[in-house]
């Protein structure tokens, strides 16, 4: 079963143990781990269903490129990370 795990800096702000979820994809895993700790979702979506700017996600160590279908295909022992993405100059 996939995984979907939460950086520090995220569970700061709301509760996000990180959990196995089941899905095809990323999109899916989300919606399920989404449907049991529902405060999360804003922190990682925007209104339009989309990946926020300030969110990157990582699957099995490489980065997320669909950001607003989320349609990466996961495995059954998919890692998913979800973390803040860091800018600067």
């Amino acid at each position: 079963m996939p995984r979907v795990t939460f950086t520090s800096s995220l569970q700061r702000h709301v509760s996000c143990p990180s959990e196995p979820v089941g899905g095809a994809t990323v999109r899916e895993a989300l919606e399920q781990y989404f449907a049991r700790h529902p405060l999360v979702r804003s922190y990682v979506l925007d209104e339009q269903g989309a990946l926020r700017h300030h969110v990157v996600i990582f699957v099995n160590g490489g980065q997320l490129r669909d950001r607003s279908g989320l349609q990466e295909p996961l495995s059954e022992a998919a890692d998913i990370y979800v973390m803040q993405a860091l800018s600067g100059g």
